[in-house]
């Protein structure tokens, strides 16, 4: 089965498309799920995620889906909310995305503000998956998802790039028992996703490459590292992807 990669970042530059999907051909990746890239810089994103902060950000959620449809379905856009500005947006074009992002890293705004909430209400109406960054802090962390995901319980969130750091074991153990909640492996280390696959069942673990910022290449190794059967690798490179965005269906 082909390979689905769950999260990158589409940056809206001259060449970008074509280098990711060229990229894509070479590695056996059929499809990838892209938000918005660059909408701050790296030296931004550190600063929020060790000190704090968040930017009023905007991307241009409309032109990442005119990209995305030159790739004749290679690439699937999430919508990539800003909750400075509110949900008529999504609520106007969400359903031509597969799903919806929320970076409180870039917007600093805590998981259980009102405005986060209205955007899931919108996510809820489409069946959208929800992607979600957690942050070292009270308001942002893997406790606040856990939260989230139990007042939404009808969504499926996806916790981004393994919970909070690279070993997040506590993350991990808060997250089993809530069904709803996916774990992401990108930045992850191999032991954490080992750990992940062993508690959460290969049925609840992702693989994502967050490129451009990582290499593909990198993470599919860590996948092959774990020395999967083959079910569930499939499990983790496509099928999980694939029912969350109702592909299947």
């Amino acid at each position: 089965m082909a390979i689905i990669d769950s999260h990158a970042h589409l940056h809206l530059r001259e060449g970008f498309t074509s280098s990711l999907v060229a990229i894509m051909d070479r590695l056996g990746i059929d499809k990838t799920v892209v938000v918005a890239g660059g909408t701050v810089s790296p030296d931004t994103l550190s600063k929020h995620y060790c000190e704090g902060g968040g930017v009023d950000a905007d991307v241009d959620n409309r032109a990442v889906l005119k990209e995305c449809l030159t790739t004749r379905g290679r690439l699937l856009p999430f919508y990539y909310a800003n909750p400075y500005r509110g949900t008529e947006e999504y609520e106007s074009i969400g359903s031509r995305f597969f799903g919806l992002k929320l970076a409180p890293i870039v917007h600093g705004v805590p998981f259980g503000d009102p405005r986060i909430s209205a955007f899931l209400d919108v996510a809820r109406f489409f069946s959208h998956p929800v992607y979600f960054h957690c942050l070292p802090r009270a308001g942002f962390g893997v406790s606040d998802l856990v939260v989230l995901a139990e007042k939404f319980s009808d969504i499926s969130f996806i916790m981004g790039h393994g919970g909070v750091g690279h070993g997040d074991f506590t993350g991990i153990n808060l997250i089993e028992p809530v069904k709803n909640i996916f774990f992401e492996i990108s930045g992850s280390f191999t032991a954490a996703t080992r750990v992940a696959c062993k508690k959460l069942g290969a049925d609840r673990v992702l693989f994502g490459s967050e490129y451009p910022l990582q290499d593909h290449r990198v993470e599919l190794a860590k996948i092959e590292c774990l020395e999967l059967n083959q079910e569930d690798y499939e499990k983790i490179t496509s099928k999980n992807i694939r029912q969350l965005l109702h592909m299947d269906n």
